[in-house]
């Protein structure tokens, strides 16, 4: 199962109520990689029927003009997640989320409901993939089996509502009380090679803590952030999209290691800095980013 888009940008996923359209209308038109029509805590009990004929339909008709479509169905221990599922690959979904996961299991009861779904409605094998959302000190204990369970899985999010509950605290602000989950799911998405994203920010008043938050997650190492409103899409965007200067400096490890590795050199120095071919890979990935946000101009 190859899917090419496993590996897509996905700086921003913008959570967006399913159940209303004019919310799912034209939400492309603010830019974020990835949207999140959500079926689950956005919608009241008695509104999920509503919810899910609102999603079809929107999946159906819309012109998303590119941005990803990932639909955050309710949990394993709801009686909604199999219609759920159905609806969203029915629709032509592109992603499914899977809130609450503990276990690789729940990864695969789900993988084995989307492959009977696509098989129902004609979409190709392994077309749809995977998110699944980490909201439990059990969750994030399991990251690593849960990001190696499934072919479909491009990647793990964490959910810091609930997991501060679970934790017996609650958001700051500071990050403090995310530093464990943050730290281990990013180092079990590395491991298994899959994407890892930061849980939202829901303090709209205080744009510069959510710069400081995003920055720090950044330098973590996320891939990017689950976002609530549009006005967080351009602070995200910019600090997840290499810089000319990261951009120029990339270009020259590249080439350099590139040079002088057919001269049986291991070491040299790029602007001053000493580099080896451990920095290949490091700059080879600016430089992907980069042609991905479409800022590159160069010619590797």
């Amino acid at each position: 199962m190859n899917n090419p888009n496993k590996k897509r940008l996905r700086r921003t996923m913008m959570f967006l109520n399913a159940q209303k359209p004019g919310l799912i209308k034209d939400p492309y038109i603010y830019k974020a990689d990835s949207l999140m029509l959500d079926l689950e805590d956005a919608v009241a009990e008695n509104q999920k029927d509503v919810a899910r004929f609102s999603l079809y339909h929107a999946l159906k008709t819309v012109d998303y003009r590119g941005c990803e479509r990932v639909v955050r169905i309710n949990g394993l221990d709801t009686p909604y997640w199999r219609e759920d599922i159905r609806a969203a690959v029915a629709g032509g979904c592109d992603s499914i989320r899977i809130p609450k996961t503990e276990h690789a299991k729940d990864v695969q009861i789900v993988a084995d409901a989307i492959a009977e779904d696509e098989k129902t409605y004609g979409r190709p094998e392994g077309e749809v993939l995977i998110i699944a959302a980490l909201e439990s000190a059990r969750g994030v204990m399991n990251a690593l089996e849960i990001c190696e369970s499934n072919e479909r899985l491009f990647g793990i999010a964490l959910s810091g509502g609930d997991y501060t509950k679970d934790l017996q605290t609650h958001i700051t602000g500071t990050g403090i009380e995310l530093m464990g989950a943050r730290q281990q799911m990013i180092i079990a998405a590395r491991a298994a090679g899959v994407q890892c994203f930061d849980t939202v920010y829901t303090d709209l008043k205080d744009m510069d803590g959510f710069r400081k938050d995003v920055e720090n997650i950044h330098l973590m190492g996320f891939d990017g952030k689950s976002i609530i409103n549009p006005r967080q899409i351009p602070i995200v965007h910019e600090i997840f999209t290499p810089t000319q200067k990261d951009i120029i400096f990339a270009e020259k490890v590249v080439k350099e290691i590139d040079s002088k590795k057919a001269l049986g050199i291991g070491v040299f120095t790029v602007d001053g800095k000493m580099i080896d071919i451990a920095f290949y890979d490091g700059a080879k990935r600016t430089i992907d980013l980069a042609k991905a946000s479409g800022v590159y101009k160069g010619d590797l």
